[in-house]
C-alpha cells in the first residue's frame, strides 16, 4: 500500500509529457520507418510552437530533405517549395521557401549540437527561423549558440542514418529524395 502511494506521489509530481514528433520517412522504394523526436519547449517556446502548428496542419506531409550532408546533417521543413505531393513540385526550389507564418525571434540556447539534436534552419538573419530544420548525424559544435536547439531525436535514429545523402558540399539531393510521409504531434 505505502509502496502503491509513493508510486503515485511520485508519478503527479512528474512534469507533464512533453510535446514531440512522430515523423513517418519514405523514400525510394516505399517506408524506411520512423522517427520519433522530443521536443524542448521550455528551450525555444516560439519555435516549438510554430512546428507543433505546422504539423497539425498537415502542412510537412509530403516534404523532402533536399539538404542532406554526410557526416553533418539531414534539412527539411520547406513547406512552401518542398511538398513533392504538390502539383509544380521541383526540386531545385526546395530549400528556398517557409511557410505562411511569421518568422521567428532566435531562442538560442547553451544546449549542443550534438548528434540527433534538432535546429531550426534560417537564412543569414539570426531571426529569419520559420519552418525549415535539420537534424544532426553527428555533433557540430561550431552551430552552438548560433542556431536555434528544438529537439532532439529519442527514437529512430537509425531511420535517420539511412536519409538518402546529397552531394558531399551542397547536399543537393539528385533523383527521388526522401521525404516526410506523415508527421504527427504526440504529446
Amino acid at each position: 500500500m505505502l509502496r502503491n502511494l509513493t508510486v503515485a506521489l511520485a508519478l503527479l509530481a512528474s512534469p507533464a509529457l512533453a510535446t514531440g514528433l512522430q515523423i513517418e520517412v519514405a523514400g525510394e522504394g516505399g517506408p524506411k520507418g520512423t522517427v520519433t523526436i522530443d521536443l524542448f519547449e521550455d528551450v525555444a517556446p516560439g519555435h516549438v510552437e510554430q512546428i507543433t502548428a505546422l504539423a497539425e496542419a498537415g502542412a510537412y506531409d509530403g516534404v523532402v530533405f533536399h539538404r542532406v550532408i554526410d557526416g553533418f546533417m539531414a534539412q527539411t521543413g520547406d513547406v512552401s517549395f518542398g511538398n513533392m505531393e504538390k502539383d509544380g513540385f521541383d526540386m531545385r526550389r526546395a530549400g528556398t521557401g517557409g511557410s505562411e507564418r511569421p518568422d521567428l525571434k532566435a531562442e538560442f540556447s547553451d544546449l549542443p549540437f550534438d548528434r540527433g539534436v534538432v535546429g531550426m534552419a534560417r537564412s543569414q538573419s539570426p531571426d529569419s527561423g520559420n519552418s525549415q530544420f535539420f537534424i544532426m548525424f553527428e555533433p557540430g559544435p561550431f552551430l552552438n549558440g548560433q542556431y536555434t536547439v528544438v529537439g532532439e531525436v529519442t527514437g529512430g535514429m537509425d531511420v535517420v542514418d539511412s536519409i538518402k545523402r546529397g552531394h558531399p558540399r551542397s547536399g543537393a539531393v539528385d533523383g527521388e529524395p526522401d521525404h516526410m510521409a506523415k508527421v504527427t504531434v504526440t504529446e
